[in-house]
């Protein structure tokens, strides 16, 4: 399942719009994908974990790479993402909001396909996968 959500990108000029397709697949539980995008153009693709991202909506969490909380601009309630480039020298990094309405009603959807706390993944399987490369 996925939903395009129109996010915000505050630059040091001002404000950029534009989609980003935030994706789940109930056979990776814990994972969020969020794909930029520019028209067809894959910008950046990270992984969220998704029960971080939930929590973010009310409070501050996250380190390192990604850090999550809540924001409003203009009496719209938002999530703040901070997003760390791999360069380390803050010129990758990045400040992306998103309307948190419609983040919620995302994150619904995807507790109807996999419940919070019912979360599984097979160890097994996913070893036997990374041994057969």
């Amino acid at each position: 399942m996925s939903a395009l959500i129109v996010v915000r990108l505050e630059t040091t000029t001002g404000n950029v719009y534009f989609l980003a397709r935030f994706s789940y697949d109930g056979g990776d539980p814990y994972v969020v994908q969020a794909e930029f995008l520019d028209g067809d153009n894959v910008l950046a693709r990270w992984h969220f974990d998704r029960q971080m991202l939930a929590e973010g909506l009310h409070r501050p969490v996250g380190e390192g790479d990604v850090a999550f909380r809540p924001a409003q601009c203009a009496g719209r309630d938002e999530l703040r993402v901070d997003l760390v480039g791999p360069g380390g020298d803050g010129r990758d990094n990045a400040v992306v909001f998103v309307d948190a309405p419609v983040l919620t009603g995302f994150l619904d959807e995807t507790y109807a396909v996999v419940a919070a706390g019912k979360e599984f993944l097979d160890l097994d399987k996913l070893l036997d996968e990374f041994l057969a490369r």
